[in-house]
């Protein structure tokens, strides 16, 4: 059996006849997906797909087999929705909901064509585009940064979000921790966590805040710890000044650490 390891950069120019004579592989869209296939020529003979992970193949794409014989991919008809729309706007709007989606879709000059699903079919049909089932090849766009992920929680679509991020923190010339620790846009910024970590910085509780400190704060020494009077806190800690001389107001400016 032999095995097919190589796919043919695009920029690489063959002659016509060459590829006219290569023996051809028709798969459909999911069968191209896969870097691990087994899979019959369409002349009959049984060969090993063999590809680097997250290889997408298209229509047309040249593989070399490890014998130095050539085989041309075609894009095997299957059933797809076929969506056009009266407007670009209506149109445009459809693809935006589908990404949201990472749903595959082929984008033409006036169409979009995505695999059968009634549930997407509905909603597109609400959008106010135009749907139709059809019998047709379908090659969707590839992964923005060079996969082509299906579904958002394939292998290829983690290697896609891990280069877009690469990207993201050069331009950005850090590493940015997606992992906050925190709730974002007004949920809960009141449910502190249990070690802060505010170095040099004042932090201001305002009155009738009704916060539970019962855990440590964490402040470095020399920062200022500002509460507002009748805060209701239940701190769960002494003040103390450096000398251990307990603090007889506690609603002052603290210049030194809790303990």
């Amino acid at each position: 059996m032999r095995t097919l390891d190589k796919r043919l950069d695009a920029h690489v120019k063959l002659a016509a006849v060459l590829v006219r004579r290569a023996p051809t592989l028709t798969l459909a869209y999911e069968s191209r997906c896969k870097s691990r296939l087994s899979a019959a020529l369409d002349s009959g003979e049984e060969v090993a797909l063999v590809l680097p992970r997250g290889t997408v193949l298209r229509d047309g794409d040249m593989l070399v087999a490890d014998d130095g014989g050539l085989v041309r991919v075609v894009a095997a008809p299957e059933t797809v929705l076929r969506v056009e729309a009266d407007d670009a706007p209506t149109l445009t709007r459809a693809a935006y909901h589908l990404g949201n989606r990472h749903t595959p879709v082929e984008v033409g000059a006036d169409y979009l064509k995505l695999e059968a699903d009634p549930v997407l079919e509905d909603m597109l049909r609400r959008l106010g585009a135009r749907v139709e089932t059809a019998t047709l090849p379908f090659q969707p766009e590839a992964g923005a940064y060079g996969g082509g992920h299906r579904h958002g929680h394939d292998a290829s679509f983690d290697e896609d979000y891990a280069l877009a991020q690469k990207v993201f923190d050069e331009h950005h010339g850090h590493a940015h921790d997606h992992d906050h620790g925190h709730a974002h846009h007004g949920h809960g910024h009141h449910q502190h966590d249990a070690s802060h970590a505010h170095a040099g910085e004042a932090h201001v509780h305002g009155p009738d805040c009704g916060h539970d400190h019962s855990h440590d704060h964490g402040h470095a020494a020399g920062e200022a710890h500002v509460h507002g009077p009748g805060c209701g806190h239940d701190h769960g800690h002494d003040h103390t000044h450096d000398d251990g001389a307990p603090c007889a107001d506690p609603h002052h400016h603290h210049g030194h650490a809790h303990r």
